[in-house]
């Protein structure tokens, strides 16, 4: 499965590639330089289909497909072309054709990373009430995946020097991994890291104790 292209937009294109072809050589000189030049003019020609699939976003999106001197655009989700001898071929397919085509490449996509945003008590790296439960969420997401991979980055807000906040921060971040841990998630799939307040949620000046830039960022992988 191969997208052709992605002018704009979030959708993803499926591709279904032809047989290679094969030739018998033999039976002299001439013969063999004939049967190279079909050879070689059958390999140019691309088999196959290829598919315009939404995405849950639901963004606009087009693909241009093109082969020798046609071209087909696809502009809207389950707009598809048919690779031929004689260029591409556009057609309307649907759910059941992708998934008898594409299911086994699409069931086999690793998932799309996920991120998550809890906020702290000021000072601590305690969580508030309305963070505490969302944690179940995070749960959830990680629980999806097979092997998963969890990044924690800690943050503080602008208030207080960076002697206090890279600290706090990065309490923050290993707060968080020791709750995965203790729920059974791997220590080994959960890295945290602290970056004090170098990078605001919410741009504020020194000194500024805002709210929303004292968090931890989760992004489930």
């Amino acid at each position: 499965m191969s997208p052709p292209g992605r002018p704009k937009g979030e959708y993803r294109s499926a591709q279904r590639e032809g047989t290679p072809v094969r030739e018998r050589w033999g039976m002299g000189r001439a013969l063999a330089i004939a049967a190279l030049t079909v050879l070689l003019h059958a390999c140019a020609t691309q088999t196959g289909t290829v598919v315009l699939l939404p995405e849950k976003d639901g963004k606009d999106a087009a693909v241009v497909v093109k082969q020798s001197d046609g071209q087909v655009v696809l502009g809207e989700p389950y707009a598809a072309a048919k690779l031929t001898t004689a260029g591409p071929q556009a057609y309307k397919s649907n759910p059941q054709e992708v998934q008898a085509l594409f299911g086994a490449a699409l069931a086999a996509q690793p998932s799309r990373p996920v991120q998550f945003v809890l906020y702290f008590v000021e000072g601590k790296d305690e969580l508030t009430d309305e963070s505490k439960l969302a944690v179940s969420a995070v749960f959830t997401e990680i629980a999806k995946r097979p092997v998963p991979d969890v990044l924690v980055v800690g943050h503080t807000d602008a208030a207080g020097p960076n002697q206090v906040n890279d600290p706090l921060s990065q309490q923050r971040a290993e707060a968080i991994r020791a709750g995965l841990i203790r729920n059974g998630i791997a220590p080994e799939n959960i890295t945290a890291v602290g970056r004090g307040k170098r990078e605001l949620l919410v741009p504020t000046a020194d000194g500024v104790a805002e709210p929303r830039n004292r968090r931890v960022e989760i992004i489930v992988r």
